[in-house]
């Protein structure tokens, strides 16, 4: 469940990216976490 909750965050982080609402709001560093969170979410959540 944790997998597909991680998976939701991560469409929206990605949607808000392309839209540039994360640049407006000085946000953009959610994309480089959720890069570095990747990893870890992949082999301890599924």
């Amino acid at each position: 469940m944790g997998f597909y909750a991680f998976y939701a965050v991560a469409i929206v982080i990605l949607i808000l990216h392309f839209t540039g609402w994360l640049r407006r709001n000085n946000l953009e560093w959610l994309v480089l976490a959720l890069a570095a969170g990747t990893f870890p979410a992949v082999i301890f959540l599924k």
